[in-house]
């Protein structure tokens, strides 16, 4: 299938504020073995290309230094030994790197059906934070129905999806939030009960809400003085999922809560993983979660979504953390 010699990628120059954000020309990269190219529809945007923006998540070694993890297209040109994959076929992919663009690589293990029943727009939502959400929630933290949750950022990107994912698999999911709309959202995606936290305390608030037993696992994004209150929520055997630290990775710990009530603190970041590692979460995916996606248990929840061209608008947002859900870049529309 034929493609440009060249591409429009956004370009972050030498990183800073959203404003850096540009359109650049780039030639359209070539899939090396085990790689298909992606006409990209809609590209994803995520926190951490926020901050290989601002110069602190620099790319793995040997990924695409343009920003972006996650893309929806058509696939136009299949590597070496790719079997599963040809040319024509719609999929979403989460990438290495370099989703913001017209065109993007991906390994073929990373790279998905789109959902039955769901758009190009919807499926690209998907990839980074079903990812992260599957490989810290069931994998690491071991969640199993019936078992309960805590979700801090519960109206992000990746708290919608560990809302809805627990709750379609059969576990109580409580949230917190920052907002009465926020904690409205939560609810209505499938918290038993969301907690505003700039009005309430969250540790007094699962006590009361689980009748002083506690939660089985936290699911945590903010680090910092949450690492230690984390610690009280959870019940014996509770697990303490750690997956960012938006107030920072240092904090004094009590940590005599892990040994008395037997605590499991853990934690992972997707993008270093190997192509095998992701590759398995990929499979899982289409095995366990895919068919949620497709009977509508499990709703991409899209905020809004900018022209290709206003990524630092996009950038802007996420900042600001007032959008509820994920937000997109449209790259060529639907195809």
């Amino acid at each position: 299938m034929n493609h440009p010699e060249s591409m429009r990628i956004i370009d972050h120059g030498a990183g800073g504020a959203p404003e850096v954000l540009e359109p650049a020309t780039v030639p359209t990269p070539k899939p090396g073995p085990g790689e298909v190219l992606i006409r990209v529809a809609f590209a994803g945007v995520n926190r951490p290309d926020i901050l290989q923006r601002s110069g602190r998540y620099p790319p793995p070694p040997g990924a695409s230094p343009v920003i972006g993890l996650e893309v929806a297209g058509e696939i136009v040109a299949i590597g070496a030994g790719v079997t599963a994959w040809r040319a024509g076929d719609l999929a979403c992919a989460l990438t290495n790197g370099g989703g913001y663009a017209e065109y993007a690589l991906a390994p073929a293990g990373q790279v998905l059906p789109i959902p039955a029943g769901l758009s190009l727009e919807q499926a690209a939502a998907l990839p980074e934070t079903f990812f992260t959400v599957w490989s810290n929630l069931f994998e690491r933290g071991r969640l199993r129905a019936g078992e309960s949750l805590l979700v801090h950022g519960g109206s992000s990107g990746i708290g919608v999806t560990a809302i809805q994912m627990a709750r379609a698999r059969g576990a109580t999911v409580y949230a917190t939030a920052g907002s009465a709309e926020k904690v409205a959202a939560c609810v209505a995606l499938g918290a038993s009960a969301a907690i505003n936290y700039r009005s309430a305390d969250f540790v007094t608030e699962i006590a009361r809400l689980t009748e002083g037993r506690g939660v089985d696992v936290v699911l945590d994004m903010v680090g910092g003085d949450y690492i230690g209150r984390n610690l009280r929520c959870l019940a014996f055997d509770g697990r303490l999922v750690q997956i960012a630290f938006l107030q920072g990775p240092k904090a004094e710990v009590d940590w005599l809560a892990l040994m008395l009530r037997r605590l499991t603190f853990t934690g992972s970041t997707l993008r270093p993983q190997s192509a095998a590692q992701k590759a398995a979460i990929a499979e899982a995916l289409l095995r366990e979660i895919w068919p949620l996606v497709a009977s509508g248990a499990i709703v991409p929840q899209i905020y809004r979504v900018f022209p290709f061209e206003e990524a630092a608008a996009a950038h802007a947002l996420m900042e600001s953390s007032r959008h509820i859900g994920k937000i997109l870049l449209r790259v060529a529309g639907e195809t």
